[in-house]
C-alpha cells in the first residue's frame, strides 16, 4: 500500500449533530438453502451437539455470542425457485427437489416451522421471510402469509395448526423476491415487470395484513447496467406500498497485472459502499419528490460481505449433491479489516439503512464455521458481534480528517474508517476505527471535553502481523481481539494508536 508522510488522524464529534439512532436490524444476517448453511449448519440430526428437533447446540451459541439479530430467510438466488409448501407437514413426507440456482438437491427437511423453531432457541431473532416472485407470484405469496399469520379458522391456518402449530407465527418482515434485476434469477424480470408484480403483491398482502413491513428488490449490485434506472422505475409502481429497497453487495480484490491482487482497493471498498448507498438514497428522493409522497422508503442493506475465496473450489463441484461444501470462503485478517469498514459504512448511514444482513451465517461465506467435530469462528466474526455488543445507540455525525491514499478501483481512500455511536442510556461513547494501512501505525485524536464525566473503559483491538492469518478447527483463535493498553484519556482529550 502507497505510503503516507503523516500517520496520524483526527476525529471530531459533538453530541448535538446525531445522524440518527442505530436499528437493531442493522445487525442482521440471512440464511439461506445454499451448500452447508441449513444441512450440517444450523440443523444436524445425529450430530454430538444436536437437540431432539435436530438443531445444532455448538452453532446456537456462536450465533448468540455473534448478535445477529433479525434473520433473512430462505434465499437468495434460491427462493426463486422455491416452493414453501415443500417445507411443511411431516417430514417423511416432503419432496425431494431439485435447486436450480445453486446446482444441488433439496431434501426439504428443515423449513418455514423448523426455522422458527430455531429461531426462538437461537436468541428470539426476527425471521425476514422472502417469497418467490420468480416462479410464483400473488396467490402463493397470499397463501404463505395466511397459513404464517391468520390465528385459525381458515384453510392454511388450520393446516399450520395441524402441523403442529397452534399459534401464528406474526411474520413482519418480507421480501418481495430476490435480484429479480439480475439475468441468473429463476423468472428474471425487467423493472416494469416486476415493479407491477411487487406492487400487485405489497396491496394483495396488505389487504390480508396493513401493517407488514415490506422490502422491494433494488439493484443487485452497485455496477448493474441498469442501476438507478432500475430504483426508479420499481419505485414509481411500489413506493407508497413498500417501506424498504434492497442493496446488495459483495467485494473481492482484483487481480493486477503482475497476478497479485489489489488489497489497497480491496480495503477501499468501503468507498464504493457508501457511494452505493448515497446513490439509492438519491433515487428514493427523487421518487419521493416526483410523486409528491410524505412517505418513507429506507434501505435494507440485507446482503453484503466479502466473497472470493472459494470461486475457483466451488468450479469443480458436481452437481445436484445434497449440502455441499460450497462458498465456504476461509477468511483472513484482511478481510476482517474490510468487514469492519463495511460495519462502519453502514453505521455512519444509521438514517438511511434500517435493515443490512451479513451474508450468510454459517458456513457459506459465514463468521462460523462447522465440521462433524466442532464449530468455531472466523476472523470476521469478531468486528461483526463487537458492532452488534457495543454499536447500539445514536449515530454522531463522525468528521474523519485523516490522510488518503489513492486506490486503482475506487480512487481516493481514507487510511481511516472511523464513526462514533453515543449510548446515552448506559453514558457510554463506543469509538470504532479501522486502520488500513499495511505500513505504519495510526495515531488517532478526539476532542471528547462535551463528555464531561466520562472515564476510558476499555480498547478491543483485532490485529496480526500476518495479514493472511486465518482461523481453523484445529487454531480457532489465531486471529482474536486482545485488549489495548494504547489508548488515553486526559482532560477531555482521547489519544490512541491503531
Amino acid at each position: 500500500m502507497p505510503q503516507h508522510s503523516e500517520a496520524q488522524a483526527r476525529l471530531v464529534v459533538d453530541d448535538e449533530f446525531r445522524v440518527g439512532p442505530v436499528h437493531d436490524r442493522v445487525f442482521g444476517s440471512f440464511v439461506e438453502h445454499l451448500g452447508r448453511c441449513v444441512y450440517t449448519g444450523i440443523y444436524e440430526p445425529g450430530h454430538p451437539t444436536a437437540d431432539a428437533e435436530g438443531f445444532r447446540q455448538d452453532v446456537i451459541d456462536l450465533v448468540k455470542e455473534l448478535g445477529a439479530t433479525t434473520i433473512r430467510y430462505p434465499g437468495g438466488n434460491f427462493v426463486s425457485g422455491y416452493q414453501w409448501e415443500d417445507g411443511i407437514g411431516p417430514k417423511e413426507n416432503r419432496p425431494r427437489r431439485l435447486d436450480l440456482a445453486w446446482h444441488s438437491t433439496e431434501t426439504n427437511q428443515f423449513g418455514l416451522h423448523e426455522m422458527v423453531s430455531w429461531l426462538n432457541k437461537a436468541g428470539g431473532n426476527e425471521l425476514m421471510e422472502a417469497v418467490n416472485l420468480g416462479t410464483r407470484g400473488l396467490p402463493e405469496a397470499l397463501d404463505l402469509l395466511e397459513y404464517a399469520n391468520v390465528p385459525e379458522g381458515t384453510a392454511r391456518s388450520e393446516e399450520r395448526i395441524r402441523n403442529g402449530a397452534d399459534n401464528p407465527f406474526d411474520i413482519r418482515m418480507w421480501c418481495l423476491g430476490n435480484e429479480m434485476d439480475g439475468p441468473w434469477q429463476l423468472g428474471h424480470k425487467d423493472a416494469e415487470a416486476y415493479g407491477k408484480l411487487a406492487a400487485s403483491v405489497a396491496a394483495g398482502m396488505r389487504m390480508l395484513d396493513p401493517d407488514l413491513e415490506l422490502v422491494v428488490c433494488g439493484s443487485s449490485n452497485h455496477t448493474m447496467d441498469s442501476f438507478g434506472k432500475w430504483e426508479e422505475t420499481v419505485l414509481e409502481h411500489t413506493f407508497d406500498k413498500v417501506d424498504f429497497v434492497s442493496a446488495h453487495a459483495y467485494y473481492f480484490p482484483q487481480l493486477m497485472e503482475n497476478g497479485s491482487r489489489d488489497m489497497a482497493s480491496f480495503l477501499a471498498s468501503g468507498v464504493d459502499m457508501d457511494g452505493f448507498i448515497k446513490d439509492v438514497g438519491a433515487a428514493i428522493d427523487a421518487t419521493k419528490a416526483r410523486l409528491k409522497s410524505d412517505h418513507n422508503v429506507y434501505i435494507s442493506f440485507d446482503e453484503w460481505n466479502v466473497w472470493y475465496h472459494s470461486n475457483e473450489q466451488d468450479k469443480k463441484l458436481e452437481k445436484w449433491v445434497r449440502a455441499p461444501h460450497q462458498l465456504e470462503d476461509v477468511y483472513n485478517f484482511e478481510d476482517a479489516l474490510l468487514v469492519g469498514s463495511l460495519l462502519i459504512t453502514l453505521l455512519r448511514h444509521a438514517d438511511r439503512v434500517k435493515i443490512a444482513c451479513l451474508a450468510q451465517l454459517v458456513n457459506v461465506i459465514a463468521p462460523i464455521m462447522t465440521s462433524d467435530t466442532g464449530a468455531w469462528r472466523q476472523t470476521i466474526f469478531y468486528p461483526y458481534m463487537h458492532a452488534s455488543v457495543y454499536g447500539r445507540g445514536t449515530v454522531l455525525n463522525t468528521q474523519v480528517l485523516t490522510p488518503v491514499y489513492e486506490s486503482k478501483t475506487y480512487g481516493d481512500a481514507p487510511y481511516l474508517d472511523s464513526v462514533c455511536i453515543w449510548d446515552e442510556e448506559h453514558d457510554a461513547l463506543t469509538i470504532f476505527a479501522v486502520n488500513k494501512s499495511l505500513d505504519e501505525d495510526m495515531e488517532v485524536s478526539c476532542d471528547l471535553r462535551q463528555f464531561e464525566g466520562y472515564r476510558l473503559a476499555e480498547h478491543i483491538v483485532l490485529t496480526n502481523d500476518d495479514m493472511k492469518a486465518v482461523n481453523t478447527e484445529a487454531d480457532p483463535d489465531h486471529v482474536a481481539p486482545t485488549h489495548s493498553d494504547a489508548t488515553k484519556l486526559e482532560n477531555g482529550k482521547i489519544h490512541t494508536v491503531l
